[in-house]
This record gives structure tokens, sequence and C-alpha cells, in this order.
């Protein structure tokens, strides 16, 4: 006897398989029929949940997205409550999401041009800077604006250093040092 999914179990289903695919054969081997065929449905059920090859790209982008955040968010949960350890968790858990979802870059890049795509970035860069923001306010002194622009630019630092890391240029360790220095540099300027 077959068991039917539920729409949101069989979208997850889809979205796992839909990895599996990118993670095999990159971003060009991801298309409706080859999700169709790997996850072993008919066409119209995946084209009912995505719509578009883009529609998929971007769904699939917002579930990497969830699990980065998510990750972020379990480390500083965990992190004894220091700037230094708030700092280093971030550094080292955004680098493990970098290192350990390749396929982020991967459906970022097939998704370039795309105007709703520039939209989730902008929205998924806005979470991480409040998510950020929030975690280093009590050992900072500045003002929630400034903290803000802070660490925009601590993300650009971010991004910049997991190219150097994924092009082999420089170890984890390295790049969990400079991110932690990034993020310190002004907060321990003006903390107390």
């Amino acid at each position: 006897m077959v068991t039917r999914l539920s729409k949101q179990a069989r979208r997850e289903q889809l979205l796992d398989v839909a990895l599996e695919i990118v993670r095999a054969d990159g971003a060009d081997g991801l298309t409706l029929p080859t999700l169709a065929e790997a996850a072993e449905v008919s066409r119209p059920i995946v084209y009912d949940h995505f719509g578009t090859r883009p529609g998929l790209l971007l769904a699939l982008y917002r579930r990497l997205d969830e699990r980065h955040r998510a990750a972020i968010s379990r480390a500083l949960e965990q992190t004894p409550p220091t700037a230094v350890e708030v700092a280093e968790a971030i550094s080292v858990a955004y680098f493990a999401c970098a290192t350990d979802m390749p396929e982020f870059n991967a459906v970022s890049s097939a998704l370039k041009g795309n105007p709703e795509m520039e939209a989730i970035q902008h929205e998924m860069h806005e979470g991480y800077t409040e998510l950020m923001a929030g975690a280093l306010t009590p050992y900072s002194g500045l003002d929630r604006a400034a903290l803000r622009l802070h660490c925009v630019g601590a993300l650009g630092a971010a991004e910049a250093i997991a190219g150097e890391l994924n092009r082999g240029t420089t170890t984890a360790a390295d790049a969990v040092a400079a991110l932690t220095g990034v993020i310190l540099g002004r907060i321990e300027r003006t903390a107390g």
C-alpha cells in the first residue's frame, strides 16, 4: 500500500531530492522534470509545488537560508555570554554553513538576475543583520543604527572570507579568527 504524503510533507521531500540533485550535478542539473523523475512523482506534482524552475530554486534557497540561520541561532543559545564568545560563535557557525552547504552558492548563482532573488537576498541579509545585532547588543556601546551598520560590514567581510575559504586559500581556523576580529573590532572599542 502506497502512503500519500501531505502537501507539506511532499514539498519537503521534493526539496530534499532537489538538494541531492544540486549536490550531485550542480544547479544546472536541477529542472522540474529531473526533480519529478528523481523523486519518482509525476511532473504535475512538481509543477504544482514550484510552478517554474526559478520557483524551485527560490524555495531551495529559502530552505538553505533557514538552515543557516537556525544553525547560528543554536550556536548562540549555547554560547557563554561574552563578546568574544558570541563573536566567535557567529563566525564558527557562519563558516560551518558556508562549507557544509556548497549548494547555497550554486543555487544563488543560478538565480543571478532574478528580481525576486534580489528581494529574497535583501530580506535574508536583513535577517542576519538583526540576528547578529541582537546577539551583540549587550556587549556594545554603539547605538542600534551604528551597531546594525557594523553588522552589515561584518557580513560583507564574512562573505568575502567564505569565498577565500571555499577556494582553499585559507583555513577554517584562520577564517574564524579573521571574522571574529572584524566583529569585535568596533564592539570592543565602544563597550564599557
